[in-house]
Order: structure tokens, then sequence, then C-alpha cells
């Protein structure tokens, strides 16, 4: 069942982003996160930045309802067919946002040393102003934004266990967003970023 927390909108100029601080209840997350951290084959890539090809700072795994790769930062990947875990949390997503998805970006951080720096999620193979639906399980994490031609215009939120982000019209084209590092002593967090890819 779906939580009935109220969602809030979040006052970001050039940008619809709606925030589900209890999208799943702590049972149905404590569930969510304990199937996929077992079952979801993770892993490492090697990702270039400014010329230096280093191991990328948390793990991923790619799934999809179709063979289409998804690229970034020099990456590729290859897509597995939804398990059943990601299908039943994608419907749950889909009906709440009224709009369908092909793929699933699956995230583990580590702990607090593992991160993603500033990008914007605007990959050609997404289209233009593309939708992306972000769920939390695990670790609560510090989630930031910032404008991409005002970067004074800042936003910043905790993203906690069983939540659902919202980054809807406007966001991937006029923002960019990051997961920094933290000294905190902190658990596992998994990521589901769920996108439709259209080339």
């Amino acid at each position: 069942m779906l939580s009935d927390n109220n969602p809030i909108s979040l006052q970001m100029k050039d940008a619809e982003v709606i925030y589900y601080p209890s999208f799943f209840n702590i049972s149905e997350a404590n569930q969510y996160y304990n199937t996929l951290l077992k079952n979801v084959d993770w892993q490492q890539d090697e990702i270039t930045l400014f010329g230096k090809t280093h191991l990328q700072p948390r793990l991923t795994a790619l799934f999809a309802d179709n063979n289409k790769t998804y690229s970034y930062s020099g990456i590729t990947m290859h897509p597995h067919p939804f398990n059943k875990t990601l299908l039943e949390i994608k419907l749950k997503i889909e009906t709440e946002s009224a709009h369908l998805f092909t793929t699933c970006l699956c995230n583990l951080y580590r702990n607090g040393q593992d991160s993603n720096g500033w990008h914007a999620d605007n990959e050609k193979e997404l289209g233009p102003d593309p939708i992306i639906a972000s769920v939390s399980f695990g670790a609560e994490r510090i989630f930031h934004f910032k404008h991409k031609e005002n970067p004074e215009l800042k936003q910043k939120l905790v993203l906690k266990h069983g939540s659902l982000l919202l980054m809807k019209k406007g966001t991937q084209t006029h923002w960019l967003h990051q997961l920094p590092k933290t000294k905190k002593d902190i658990g596992k967090r998994i990521n589901l970023t769920f996108r439709t890819i259209i080339k």
C-alpha cells in the first residue's frame, strides 16, 4: 500500500520537483532494501573525468523492459530484465506519477565516501526534458540542487528511507544535482532512478 503522507512541492525556479518523504512505509522500505541489496548483481565501472580514469565511487546495475543501452560519463551499460521487485516498485511509481518508465539505473552507496558529483540526467537517450523518479532505501543522505544559469539558486533536502523524489518538467534542463560525500559514519543506501529511454 502507498503511504498517505502528503507530497511536498519544492519551490524551484524553472522546474517542477515533488518529494514524498514516506512514499513506501517502513515495512515495505525495509523489505525492498534487503531484497535489492542481496539479489541485484552490483558492478563497479571505471569512469574517466578530466583525462583520469578511476573506479566509480558507487556500485550500479541497469534494468529495463527492453535491450536499449544507457550511456553516461563514458560508460555504456547493458540492461538486465526487470525482476519482480523492481517491477512492483515501478508500477507504484507509474501509478502515482502518471508516467511510464522503461529503465531503472540502480545505485548502491556503500558508505559516506561513495558519492555522485554535479550532473544532470540529460543524456540524448532520454529525449528532451526527461522525467526522473528517484527512490531511496537505507541510510539517509543529503541531496543538493543548483540552477545552471543562476548558481546562487540552490536547494537541498534529506532523502529518507522509503522516499520518492519526482524530478519533472524543467529539472534536468535548468538544474544540476549531486549526492556529496559525508564524513558521517553511515550505512548503505540504495537509490533507484527510473527513466524513459526513447532512442
